[in-house]
């Protein structure tokens, strides 16, 4: 499918977005080729959100397809039921851009298996801090309703790392995409991201025939006020990482919880060298560590461990912002990698979850690329 011949569908909006997507979601279901949705749903309690698979037409009506907050990644929850490969369950997968990202990542890794799975996804508005939510969900979803229903983006109410996202709308790798922030007869524009999504569609008896420029122009301009903000940020940012100095006082209050590892999505790992028995101290290896520097800040290796983790998962990083929303002394984490993630990807030529077939840098050697890494081994001998 070549970019000249993407064309939209008109998908009514009467009921707001979330009737909408629901709507369309439940002729999906209706048809032979699903078994089941993965979306997000409200928990009983409704103080937070939780992925749910769905093959009830009517538990699927009880779901939130744009969800405002974030606990659990996308990817995380898709992985946990392809993973491994077994069996031939077909699922539709609603996720933002930075879940579906982290999705085919995860499958260039091994860890989802992407082939009886369509990927859906919408003009994502950012989502709510998960600190602010969870301290008042009544208020939250007040607060969300607003920003979904907004002609842009809220960049005050939402997460940080959301405010500098310039990959918040469709991406070649998405099956099917809902547009919002189009200005088509104030419908929401359904646009075929693949063949998969334009034979779908097809099936359906939905016919792409509107002219997505307009949205595409919206889009743009928008991506201007992220990247703009993104620049802003990353310039404070810089100084946060560069330098053992600056990184040992960026994570002075680090506790070693290793919570931004257990919600990232891309950090993958069945067993972590940092919660492995060999990364644990004895009493005599604290000592000579004591006696060699003056001192040592308990608990140890705070600055290695996020540095590995720098060095382990940069290149497939999404910026989905988990690591912040997960870290209990309030540390940007995401913000610091998100950082060194762009310049990372930048130096490779290479955007996290963009395309499917492009298989993730250091993972397959090309000879070409000899000279060039060369190059920056001597530049950072140098």
């Amino acid at each position: 499918m070549t970019k000249t011949s993407i064309k939209g569908a008109d998908i009514s909006n009467k009921k707001g977005i979330t009737e909408a997507i629901l709507a369309f979601l439940e002729e999906l279901l209706s048809l032979e080729d699903f078994d089941a949705v993965l979306i997000p749903m409200r928990v009983p309690s409704e103080d937070s959100y939780a992925w749910v698979l769905v093959n009830d037409e009517n538990l699927l009506r009880e779901a939130d397809p744009v969800a405002p907050v974030m606990p659990v990644q996308g990817a995380n929850a898709l992985s946990s039921c392809s993973r491994k490969g077994e069996g031939n369950i077909r699922i539709a997968a609603l996720m933002r851009p930075c879940e579906v990202r982290a999705a085919i990542e995860l499958s260039k890794l091994n860890q989802v298996k992407l082939d009886t799975v369509t990927l859906i996804t919408y003009d994502c508005p950012g989502a709510l801090p998960l600190s602010d939510y969870i301290k008042d969900p009544v208020n939250g979803e007040k607060t969300f309703d607003s920003v979904l229903a907004g002609p842009g983006r809220d960049v005050e109410s939402v997460k940080q790392v959301c405010r500098i996202c310039d990959d918040f709308s469709m991406l070649p790798a998405s099956d099917l995409h809902f547009a919002f922030y189009s200005e088509s007869s104030g419908n929401i524009l359904l646009i075929p991201g693949s063949k998969k999504g334009s034979a779908l569609l097809k099936k359906m008896d939905i016919e792409p025939s509107v002219d997505i420029s307009s949205w595409k122009e919206n889009i743009e301009e928008l991506k201007k006020e992220q990247i703009k903000r993104r620049k802003e940020r990353f310039k404070k940012v810089k100084g946060m990482v560069e330098g053992f100095e600056s990184l040992s006082e960026t994570f002075a209050d680090c506790i070693g919880c290793h919570n931004c590892q257990s919600v990232c999505p891309v950090c993958y790992c069945r067993q972590c060298y940092f919660d492995s028995e060999t990364s644990r101290l004895d009493a005599e290896s604290v000592l000579l560590r004591t006696e060699s520097r003056g001192a040592v800040s308990l608990p140890a290796d705070r600055v290695m461990f996020h540095v590995g983790r720098m060095s382990h998962m940069s290149l497939s990083c999404v910026s989905c912002g988990l690591c912040t929303d997960a870290c209990p002394v309030s540390i940007p984490v995401a913000d610091l990698f998100s950082y060194v993630a762009d310049r990372t990807q930048d130096t490779f030529n290479y955007r996290s979850g963009k395309d499917k077939e492009e298989p993730v840098p250091l993972k397959t050697y090309r000879e070409e690329e000899e000279k060039g890494i060369n190059e920056l081994v001597k530049g950072a001998e140098g």
